[in-house]
């Protein structure tokens, strides 16, 4: 992967207020950096509604692709505005000052604030101007790059860079320099790019360079970041009833919101509930402009199946601190489900089931022998190995399809085990922290003198080597799933993509078949998809960085499969 970056997730509503917020109409710009180097710029426009009511939101000019924060309640008491937005999760709480051209306070989700300062603006706030193209990388992939360039004080330059297709967006740019012959922007530890403008002061020809590598690159100017196409993603009217929901999970204090969709007619109907894979998740699993679970819950749904979607802890309207969790505490989360879905009127109790992608795939097994309320599992890319076998396959496998060369493939697959070692093997989280830092430093020391620069650059904050030392990884890395897959006693499905690069298809599917037939309890089916990658896409490589740019969401033999044995195990007898 080139970048790694957040996509801010944003969600928009109008509704009233309970105390007109004098001296808060108007737009408001802010920038808010969830980290060093992450800048979102922000508008909040306030504004009174036609019938004397007030209606608030947030959104980024910058990011039209996102949605935009709603605002259930907005009020200014002694000069504190008080803006909360209770389905998102979402609060900003701020001073305003005495001229009543700042507002200085906290974005808050969840547990997390974030300082920001929205300014007064003089007029409509407009779009940055948008430098876009295209890097030309290994196996004919192409990476799209998006600079977003404002004036900023003075006569300089206030920019940030967007890599659309590998979900890196609002990346800091350190420094921009633009004149009448060039065009650069650098961004630290990162990369940088030199060009030079044609007549027209509309096209940069030039190069990307990063990592001691250098790349073609040619910057268009252009009115906005040009659209990507999602043409699976389902769209209104719809041929079914939509709710959404919120209940507790088994978990203290975690409070989880989702959509369930209903089937048209009358019920009970069989109920599927769907869960998503490892990060923090919101309903759909959007991914790079894919929903692949609304996909799903669409075709389900229309084959008669209620389907109930939910955000992860800590997304969306879901509460609950995913930091400090491990895939045992999602376990209780999904229980919270299936307790909700057998108390609803419109699901029939005797046929719920679970469908997980990736580590939602691992958690469905656990859940199936925890309680009797599931009646069958369908595992999409769900590992049946354990996990640290499963890392550094993938480690070699997305190298390769990177086109790495041999020796630089199983010198990398090499240094992983020895981390992913240090890890298993260390049972105090900070002694393995220092193990780690000291190893990774000894590694890095060892490459050749042409990558040792790239390598260094890599993690210079230490964020990667704390992720891999994370509770949710440490328990991954030492979760062997074969001994539960001999305990379901429920039908299960298996499918993966033979492409699949993050799971590898043959080891686990075979593995898992193994483990559910020594047990002896149940009937297993295993599907191998062709030329499907993690996502269950159709894919060239399988490679991670071809997700965003491929079309197509959900392959539609896929859907198919999943659809006809779910409808199949849900069948009144």
């Amino acid at each position: 992967m080139l970048l790694t970056g957040p996509i801010l997730a944003m969600a928009l509503a109008l509704a009233p207020a309970t105390d007109s917020p004098k001296g808060l109409e108007g737009d408001w710009e802010g920038f808010l950096s969830p980290n060093p180097a992450i800048e979102v710029r922000l508008v909040l426009r306030i504004e009174k509604g036609t019938a004397g009511d007030w209606k608030a939101r947030a959104e980024s000019p910058d990011m039209k692709s996102q949605p935009a924060v709603s605002f259930d309640e907005v009020s200014l008491k002694d000069n504190q505005a008080v803006l909360i937005a209770r389905q998102e999760s979402r609060e900003f709480r701020a001073t305003l000052d005495a001229d009543g051209t700042e507002l200085n306070g906290e974005w808050i989700k969840g547990k997390t604030k974030t300082p920001i300062t929205f300014r007064r603006a003089a007029g409509p706030v407009r779009p940055s101007d948008v430098w876009e193209g295209a890097l030309q990388v290994n196996g004919g992939i192409k990476l799209r790059l998006a600079f977003h360039v404002r004036p900023d004080t003075g006569n300089g330059f206030r920019s940030t860079m967007d890599s659309p297709d590998q979900g890196a967006f609002g990346l800091k740019v350190t420094t921009t320099e633009i004149s009448k012959q060039s065009l650069k922007f650098t961004i630290k530890n990162v990369g940088d790019f030199d060009g030079k403008l044609d007549e027209s002061q509309a096209q940069a020809v030039g190069e990307w360079k990063q990592g001691g590598r250098s790349l073609p690159l040619t910057l268009k100017k252009v009115a906005e970041v040009t659209e990507v196409r999602r043409p699976q993603l389902p769209r209104e009217p719809f041929p079914y009833r939509s709710e959404e929901v919120s209940y507790d999970s088994r978990a203290r204090g975690v409070r989880i919101a989702g959509t369930l969709t209903i089937p048209s007619g009358a019920g009970p109907f069989p109920a599927a509930l769907l869960i998503t894979g490892s990060g923090s998740q919101d309903r759909d699993e959007t991914l790079l402009g894919h929903k692949p679970f609304l996909v799903l819950a669409d075709d389900l749904t229309r084959r008669g199946i209620a389907v109930l979607r939910v955000d992860d802890r800590g997304v969306g309207g879901s509460t609950g601190n995913p930091a400090e969790a491990t895939t045992l505490d999602f376990v209780e989360d999904v229980l919270g489900g299936v307790d909700f879905l057998k108390a609803h009127a419109q699901i029939d109790s005797k046929r719920i089931g679970l469908i997980g992608h990736s580590e939602g795939g691992l958690i469905g097994p656990i859940v199936a022998t925890r309680t009797n309320d599931v009646a069958f599992v369908v595992m999409m890319a769900g590992p049946g190995l354990p996990g640290d076998q499963i890392i550094a396959a993938q480690v070699g496998l997305i190298l390769k399809a990177a086109g790495a060369d041999p020796d630089k493939i199983q010198r990398s697959v090499q240094n992983q085990k020895r981390l992913l070692a240090i890890i298993t093997s260390t049972t105090d989280a900070a002694q393995a922290l220092t193990k780690l830092k000291a190893a990774q430093a000894e590694l890095i020391a060892a490459l050749p003198e042409a990558e040792r620069k790239a390598a260094a650059a890599v993690d210079p904050s230490g964020s990667q080597l704390a992720a891999l030392n994370s509770p949710w990884f440490r328990y991954f890395l030492t979760y062997d799933p074969r001994p539960t897959l001999a305990k379901v006693t429920c039908p299960i499905l298996a499918i993966n993509g033979a492409n699949d690069l993050q799971v590898p298809c043959k080891e686990n599917l075979e593995a898992i078949e193994l483990a559910v037939k020594s047990g002896g309890k149940t009937a297993v089916v295993i599907r191998e998809m062709t030329g499907l990658n993690h996502l269950f896409q159709t894919s060239k490589t399988g490679a991670p960085a071809e997700y965003g740019t491929i079309e197509e969401t959900f392959a539609p033999d896929a859907l198919k499969v999943i659809g006809e044995w779910v409808v199949e195990q849900t069948r009144r007898k």
